[in-house]
């Protein structure tokens, strides 16, 4: 006995709607065999190639954020030596008319110890910002006089009191 599930050519039942159906009953089954298919293993060459891409990826980020934290410390560290070099700038200065003032000092203590008639150890000299202060005493007011003129006559001097006083030793 034939089975009459499927139809022949021959047979008087032969429908081209069962064909249609199932055709279309096996295009639907080759459809999820291919979508429920999972992706095949990696090999280990597939794997290294995908770990150095993401290597070169990481890399490529850490590039740019440390060219970015670069810019931004050398834009700190200009504007540190710039601070710094304005501070160094301005103590110089300051130290430049303390050493003037220290030279003058010297210069006109000096200059009064070469005169016979002055003394170094009855006048005391200081200086502030090129002025010079005569303190102590003069034998004579000639003297007294002459300490002032030697005292001008220093270079970088801008004015003298003279606070000499008239003692005869």
């Amino acid at each position: 006995m034939q089975s009459k599930i499927i139809p022949s050519l021959n047979d008087a039942r032969f429908d081209i709607r069962f064909y249609a159906a199932l055709l279309v009953i096996g295009s639907l089954a080759l459809a999820l065999a291919a979508c429920s298919k999972q992706e095949e293993p990696k090999t280990a060459g597939q794997k290294v190639d995908a770990a150095i891409a993401k290597t070169a990826q990481a890399a490529a980020e850490a590039k740019v954020k440390a060219e970015t934290a670069m810019s931004g410390a050398a834009a700190s560290l200009k504007s540190a030596t710039e601070k710094v070099e304005s501070s160094a700038k301005s103590a110089a200065a300051t130290m430049e008319g303390t050493f003037d003032d220290v030279t003058i000092t010297a210069a006109v203590s000096s200059a009064i110890g070469k005169e016979r008639d002055l003394s170094v150890v009855n006048i005391n000299v200081d200086t502030k910002n090129g002025v010079v202060t005569l303190n102590g005493s003069a034998p004579t007011q000639t003297g007294r006089d002459k300490a002032s003129t030697i005292a001008k006559g220093v270079s970088g001097v801008h004015a003298v009191e003279n606070k000499l006083t008239v003692k005869a030793d």
